[in-house]
């Protein structure tokens, strides 16, 4: 019998799922505070990965005050030594292209926080997601990418403002598209709503070695 890998949360349990279970792709997308990122690695932690490799976190965010600076320490607190964090507020495809590798998944969080550095940086903003969409279609880890739904609330009333909820819709739109499931999460419940990722033997081939992940 062979004896079940080791997956994020640390000894090998035989009652964990293979990589493989992961769809290709999984966008996490909900309100502030709803248990998105939560949920994002529970996904993952839950999940086996071959020679111990430990989940890649690519954290888009920025301590540029206090309050976010607080944010941070307390996701980190939460991952604590169980994942590798990379903080990588623009280059997330570059991220993806030299740190995807079969053998573990990635979380992105979060797309959101992304897209307000591209605005800030002054970068096309399209080009970024073509070339984000691009990294996806090539890359060998299974990832899951979180995004805030900013569009259920009252219309901004200043420009700048209606202009970024209008880039998040639009950059949300085409990562649900390009994924094969999508949850979303309200109060910490979390509901599929789109669910085309192929079972886990016909993903054997992306599965630890090629062999499948079962």
């Amino acid at each position: 019998m062979v004896a079940p890998l080791p997956n994020a949360k640390g000894p090998a349990t035989p009652d964990i799922d293979s990589l493989s279970s992961l769809a290709p792709v999984t966008l996490i997308i909900g309100g502030a505070r709803s248990g998105k990122s939560k949920h994002g690695e529970a996904l993952i932690e839950n999940c086996r990965a071959g020679g111990g490799a430990k989940p890649l976190y690519i954290a888009t965010a920025e301590a540029g005050d206090e309050e976010m600076a607080a944010r941070i320490l307390k996701h980190q607190r939460r991952r604590g030594v169980r994942w590798e964090t990379l903080e990588e507020p623009i280059e997330i495809a570059r991220a993806l292209e030299v740190h995807g590798r079969p053998d573990r998944a990635i979380l992105v969080d979060c797309l959101t926080l992304w897209l307000s550095n591209l605005m800030g940086k002054g970068r096309d903003i399209a080009a970024e997601t073509a070339r984000l969409l691009e990294a996806l279609d090539d890359l060998e880890s299974p990832v899951v990418l979180i995004a805030n739904e900013v569009g259920l609330g009252i219309v901004p009333e200043n420009a700048l403002a209606r202009e970024f909820r209008d880039r998040a819709g639009e950059l949300n739109q085409a990562m649900a598209e390009r994924a094969e499931r999508v949850v979303f999460i309200a109060a910490g419940i979390a509901m599929t709503i789109k669910d085309a990722a192929p079972t886990g033997a016909a993903m054997g081939l992306r599965a630890i070695g090629g062999g499948g992940g079962a």
